[in-house]
């Protein structure tokens, strides 16, 4: 399995390493992936972000066959893929929602080695489109055998509790069983995974798993769910150099949160069928300032869309 290498990492465990609370259970299904930006002339590199954005929209708001169309032409492609971002302006609507989707995926292709099967940007572009639901879906490929991974990405203004009560409702809603089989049918009825998955046996047993007459149990045991917290982050914005100080700062609240948000969500979900057998994993990346990353990230899109 691939691990990023272009941001720091400051957690790459399982959640067990550090619970402070021995009474809960399941912990051994929970990881938790902390990423920091770092500085330069002591100003965080939001240029380094951004530039992390756009070299990875491709994967997220193309499919598969328009990726291979284009393979030799960058610049339309950077054309192409801004064309399908929605830019949604109002905040109780996500704003900045698909910065933390494309986050999401390009985090997924370069530490977990996963395979883009639906393009969600993609898809969502037209409103009536039905391929919403979850923020990402990859395959991982590993020793001839593979998971399955459906991702949510949110980019709030802070993760403390409000937040991370609504990102569990909103997994909640997809382990429902009719959220999963919705899913699985648009990977199976979409293109993209016969041309992202060239090994033929490989792909009949993805396809079989994810079948309509499958039982989602069968699913579980290779079900990922990576959620993504991009949020904005005091303690990021006291600081302007990446000393040891900021880190073991933001380390000791990463911990703090993926404590409190697994312990509310074993809470509220884990009686779900099979819980103890689909892995979580938390995916935590600060920023000082998220207006600013959402405007640049606007005018960029804009930029490409009117070329």
């Amino acid at each position: 399995m691939a691990k990023i290498n272009i941001f720091n990492v400051l957690i790459d465990e399982n959640f067990s390493v550090f619970n402070t609370n021995t009474t809960l259970t399941p912990t051994n299904n929970k990881k938790v992936l902390s990423l920091i930006n770092d500085f330069e002339g002591g100003d965080w590199r939001y240029e380094k972000f951004q530039n992390f954005i756009w070299d990875n929209i491709v994967e997220t708001a193309l499919s598969a066959k328009e990726r291979e169309k284009l393979i030799e032409q960058p610049f339309s492609s950077l054309k192409e893929a801004a064309r399908n971002l929605r830019l949604i302006n109002r905040p109780d609507k996500g704003e900045g929602s698909e910065i933390a989707e494309i986050l999401l995926y390009g985090i997924m292709k370069h530490h977990y080695g996963a395979l883009p099967v639906v393009p969600k940007i993609f898809h969502k572009q037209n409103p009536n489109d039905n391929a919403k639901g979850v923020d990402s879906v990859h395959i991982v490929i590993e020793n001839n055998d593979f998971s399955i991974w459906f991702g949510e990405a949110k980019f709030y203004s802070d993760i403390k509790d409000a937040s991370l009560n609504k990102i569990i409702k909103s997994i909640e809603n997809l382990l429902r069983e009719n959220s999963l089989k919705k899913e699985n049918a648009i990977i199976t009825n979409l293109p993209d995974i016969d041309v992202v998955i060239e090994e033929e046996e490989l792909r009949k047993r993805i396809k079989s798993l994810l079948s309509n007459g499958t039982s989602i149990d069968k699913l579980k045991p290779k079900l990922h769910i990576p959620i993504l917290l991009l949020y904005e982050c005091a303690i990021t914005k006291r600081y302007n150099d990446l000393t040891q100080e900021y880190k073991r700062e933001v380390e000791k609240y990463h911990k703090d949160r993926a404590q409190s948000y697994f312990s509310k969500q074993i809470s509220k979900i884990g009686s779900i069928w099979k819980y103890s057998e689909i892995n979580f994993h938390l995916i935590i990346f600060p920023v000082p300032n998220k207006n600013k990353i959402v405007d640049n990230f606007k005018s960029n899109a804009e930029h490409y869309r009117n070329q």
